[in-house]
C-alpha cells in the first residue's frame, strides 16, 4: 500500500496515501473502537461540521485573519462535503474521549486536504494550508463541535417530525373509516363503556400529533449556539467580532435561525437543550410504545383474544405452529421505543457528568440523540406503511362484545339507580343474559326506553337530557 507520513506532538504515523484524513484521525481510529459506527453514519452531522467550518472561514476572511485564497479553498471544500463528497472519510467512532476533539480534527483534516487539492498541493502539505491554523482558525473543539451537534440535531429532527405527521394522518384516516364501528372501551383491561373504533384511532392520532409541537420547541432551543466561545467560552484566540459574524454566516448557510449564546461560558458547559430534546424523544417513544401495545391487544387472537381489529399479515409467525401470524411490526416498534427510553437515561447520565467548564461526555449525548431520532423516524415509517394503513376492523366481533358487555349498564344508572344496576350486573354475570334482557324482564324500564338509552348515539357522547 502506498503511504504518506504525517507528524504530530506524539511522533509520526504512516497513512494510506489516498486517505483524506490525517494523523490525528488515524490515532483516533486506533484508540476508539467502541460502537463501530463512524461519524459518516449520520450525514447530517458531517454536513453540519462542514457548515461550521465554512462559516468560520467566511468570518475569518472578513476579519482579515485568514488569507482570501485559503478561505475560498476551505469554503469550496466544505461545499463539496455538504453536497456529499468524501463522507466516507469521516471515520472516527462516534463514542470517543476528548469531548469531540477527534471528530473536530477528522473534519479539519479532511477539509484541509481537500482544500489543498483545490490549491494544487498534495495531501499532507500542511505548510500551505493547515488543519489547525487555518481550518480551525478562531475555533476550539469546545465550540465548533457543540455547534455542529446542535445543527445536526435540527437537521435530524425534521424528517422525524415529517414521519410523525404522516403516521398521524394514517391513524386519522382509519378514524374516519372506523367511525361507525361501535365497540367496548376498557379501563384496567376490564369492560368500561362503549365507544367507536374511530374514536379510539382518532385519540391515537391526536396523542402522537401533540409531540410535533414539543419537538419543534426543542429545535428552537438548539438554535442558540456557543460558536465563538473557543476553549471555555472566553473567546480566546478569536477576533472580537468573530462570534456574531460566524453565527450569522452559519445561520444563512444552514437555513436555521441560529443565534449567538448570550453567555458563552455558561453555554459551553450546559447540556440543557440536549436533555430537553432527549426528554421529548422519550415522551414520544413512550406514546408510540403504548400505541403498539394497544394494537397488539386489540388484534390478539385471532379467536381467543380481543380480535377487534386485524393487522396486515407481513410474514409467517412461527417455525412450529402452522398458520400463526404475529404482530411483528408493533413488536419491532415496541423495541425501538424501549431503546430510545434507555438512550434518554444515557443522555441524562452524560449531561450530569459534566465538570467545570466543559462536558467531556458530549459525544455520547450526540450519538444517542442522533440514533434515537433515526430509529424513531424509521419506526414511524414502518408502522404506518407496514401496519396502520392495512388494519381492518372486525365489525361483528366489536358488536358482539358490546352486546354481551356488562359495561353498558353505566348508561342506565341515572335511570334505574346504582343499586339496581349493580344487582343487574351480578345477575348478568351469573346467568349469561344481557343487560338489556334483564332490565326489561324486571320492568325497570320499558323496552323502547332501554333501546334508546343503549343506542350508540346515546352512549357515545354526553347526555342531551336535562
Amino acid at each position: 500500500m502506498t503511504t504518506r507520513i504525517e507528524h504530530d506532538l506524539l511522533g509520526e504515523r504512516a497513512l494510506a496515501a489516498d486517505a483524506w484524513y490525517g494523523i490525528q484521525t488515524q490515532r483516533a481510529l486506533e484508540n476508539f473502537r467502541i460502537t463501530g459506527i463512524p461519524i459518516s453514519h449520520f450525514p447530517e452531522l458531517v454536513r453540519a461540521l462542514a457548515m461550521v467550518k465554512s462559516a468560520a472561514a467566511h468570518a475569518n476572511r472578513e476579519l482579515g485573519v485568514l488569507e482570501p485564497r485559503k478561505a475560498e479553498a476551505i469554503q469550496a471544500a466544505c461545499a463539496d462535503i455538504q453536497d456529499g463528497a468524501l463522507h466516507d472519510q469521516f471515520v472516527v467512532d462516534l463514542i470517543q474521549g476528548g469531548a469531540g476533539t477527534s471528530t473536530n480534527m477528522n473534519a479539519n483534516e479532511v477539509i484541509a486536504n481537500l482544500a489543498l487539492a483545490k490549491l494544487g498541493h498534495p495531501k499532507g502539505a500542511y505548510q500551505h494550508l493547515h488543519p489547525n491554523d487555518d481550518v480551525n482558525r478562531s475555533q476550539s473543539t469546545n465550540d465548533a463541535y457543540p455547534t455542529a451537534a446542535c445543527l445536526s440535531l435540527q437537521f435530524a429532527a425534521q424528517p422525524l417530525i415529517t414521519a410523525i405527521g404522516e403516521l398521524g394522518e394514517a391513524l386519522q384516516e382509519k378514524a374516519v373509516a372506523f367511525a361507525d364501528v361501535v365497540k367496548m372501551g376498557r379501563t384496567q383491561l376490564q369492560d368500561a363503556v362503549p365507544m367507536t373504533l374511530g374514536q379510539e384511532f382518532e385519540a391515537f392520532a391526536v396523542n402522537l400529533g401533540e409531540d410535533i409541537d414539543r419537538l419543534q420547541e426543542a429545535q428552537r432551543l438548539l438554535c442558540e449556539v456557543n460558536l465563538g466561545g473557543t476553549a471555555i467560552g472566553t473567546g480566546i484566540n478569536a477576533p472580537a467580532r468573530y462570534q456574531a459574524l460566524a453565527v450569522e454566516h452559519l445561520a444563512r448557510l444552514s437555513g436555521r435561525p441560529l443565534v449567538p449564546a448570550s453567555h458563552l461560558i455558561e453555554a459551553t458547559s450546559d447540556m440543557g437543550a440536549f436533555v430537553f430534546l432527549s426528554g421529548m424523544l422519550k415522551r414520544f417513544a413512550i406514546k408510540l410504545g403504548k400505541l403498539c401495545n394497544d394494537l397488539r391487544l386489540l388484534s390478539s387472537g385471532p379467536r381467543t383474544g380481543l380480535g377487534e381489529i386485524t393487522l396486515p399479515p407481513v410474514q409467517p409467525g412461527s417455525s412450529i405452529m402452522p398458520g400463526k401470524v404475529n404482530p411483528v411490526i408493533p413488536e419491532a416498534v415496541n423495541q425501538t421505543a424501549n431503546q430510545v427510553i434507555a438512550s434518554d437515561l444515557a443522555v441524562t447520565l452524560a449531561a450530569e457528568a459534566g465538570q467545570l467548564q466543559l462536558n467531556a461526555m458530549e459525544p455520547m449525548i450526540v450519538y444517542n440523540l442522533l440514533n434515537a431520532m433515526r430509529m424513531l423516524g424509521e419506526a414511524c415509517h414502518m408502522l404506518r406503511s407496514r401496519c396502520i394503513v392495512g388494519i381492518e376492523a372486525n365489525r361483528e366481533t366489536c358488536a358482539r362484545h358490546v352486546e354481551h358487555s356488562i359495561g353498558v349498564v353505566t348508561a342506565l344508572v341515572p335511570h334505574i339507580g346504582y343499586a339496581n344496576a349493580t344487582r343487574i350486573v351480578r345477575q348478568a354475570l351469573h346467568s349469561g343474559a344481557t343487560i338489556r334482557e334483564l332490565v326489561i324482564a324486571e320492568a325497570l324500564l320499558d323496552p323502547a326506553r332501554v333501546d334508546a338509552l343503549l343506542s350508540p348515539q346515546a352512549m357515545l357522547a354526553p347526555s342531551t337530557e336535562a
